[in-house]
């Protein structure tokens, strides 16, 4: 890991405490748009339906069912199901699947099992890629591979040079296990989109804002000049907590993230006093430090995560974020130790 470019990363994603900034960020991943793209057939409607838990689009074994883009509401952005794609179904429907695309901030393409790939479905992944689209491939229909599936996934990939992820959209199988970690992976910015508008996938989004959060954390906080990182800590946790609270449908500020994080840990100086002290160490003080960072920052995101979910009271919040705290130390000396 380069930690000068990481840093300058870390300023540039937070704004160097730039609130407004952080604001218009957060308000702006809100919006962020998913588009479900693939061949005919291949069960685009299936999945469009299996994520928002309920039937909207038409599903049927007749290819070509969906005639024009249907789009349904998910809060502050829409979920676009495309008509199928293929050389048969000619070139009006084609331009009207692909203009689909023109906002999307990260498109599914759903490919068939069970139909194998065919050289129109590589056209169409090299197409949507040429375009500057982040991709998520998928095979879908797994289910109905009775036998080796993991030989019909290797040549998949082998065919389209790209790593699929094996989905059935009719059963569920690894929508939340893999394909929605894998869309926040691909994005991040869908995390507070996927959050906010598909509830029962709120959790995964929160787990994945911590995460990226703590990463973060520790890479700023790993910075060798005592007192340097302090604003970007500050700026990194007030993003987290407001992502956290955009995710569970809250509105938050970041002036009124500034005070959650205060009531739950307190003051600079009792935040951050002896992981910078310890930098005077040079070399394992840092990774002390940055280690530190993470760990407090991760103990925010799940304190926050609680207190959306039950509304504890600053006191609980308080004890939380030390038991927290507590426990995410431990797992990372038993990590250590393994190694």
């Amino acid at each position: 890991m380069n930690l000068p470019t990481r840093l300058r990363d870390a300023r540039n994603l937070i704004g160097m405490l730039d609130l407004r900034e952080i604001e218009a960020t957060v308000a702006q991943e809100a919006r962020a748009q998913l588009v479900i793209i693939g061949p005919v057939n291949s069960g685009k409607s299936t999945l469009f339906n299996q994520l928002k838990g309920q039937r909207l689009s038409d599903v049927s074994a007749v290819p070509g069912t969906t005639k024009v883009p249907v789009s349904e509401h998910f809060g502050p952005f829409w979920l676009v199901d495309t008509p199928g794609l293929g050389e048969a179904m000619g070139a009006e429907r084609t331009t009207s699947a692909m203009n689909a695309l023109s906002h999307a901030d990260v498109v599914i393409l759903v490919l068939d099992a069970a139909a194998g790939i065919r050289q129109g479905d590589i056209d169409l992944y090299r197409d949507v890629r040429a375009q500057g689209m982040t991709v998520v491939p998928v095979l879908n229909k797994i289910d109905l591979i009775k036998k080796d599936l993991s030989a019909v996934l290797r040549d998949a990939e082998h065919k389209l040079r790209a790593p699929l992820i094996p989905i059935s959209a009719k059963k569920g199988t690894n929508i939340a296990q893999q394909l929605i970690p894998a869309v926040i992976d691909a994005h991040p910015r869908m995390a507070v989109t996927i959050g906010r508008s598909l509830p029962h996938f709120r959790s995964i989004a929160a787990r994945r804002v911590i995460r990226e959060s703590g990463i973060l954390a520790a890479v700023v906080g790993a910075e060798p000049v005592p007192g340097l990182d302090i604003p970007l800590l500050v700026g990194v946790q007030v993003r987290m907590l407001m992502r956290l609270a955009a995710i569970y449908g809250e509105t938050m500020s970041a002036s009124r993230a500034q005070e959650l994080l205060s009531a739950i840990v307190g003051g600079v100086a009792i935040r951050y006093g002896a992981q910078e002290l310890v930098k005077l160490i040079p070399g394992p003080g840092w990774v002390i430090a940055g280690a530190a960072s993470a760990t407090g920052t991760a103990a925010l995101g799940h304190t926050v995560v609680a207190f959306l979910n039950h509304q504890k009271t600053p006191k609980e919040l308080r004890e939380f974020y030390r038991q927290k705290r507590r426990e995410l130390r431990r797992l990372k000396k038993r990590q250590v130790k393994k190694r």
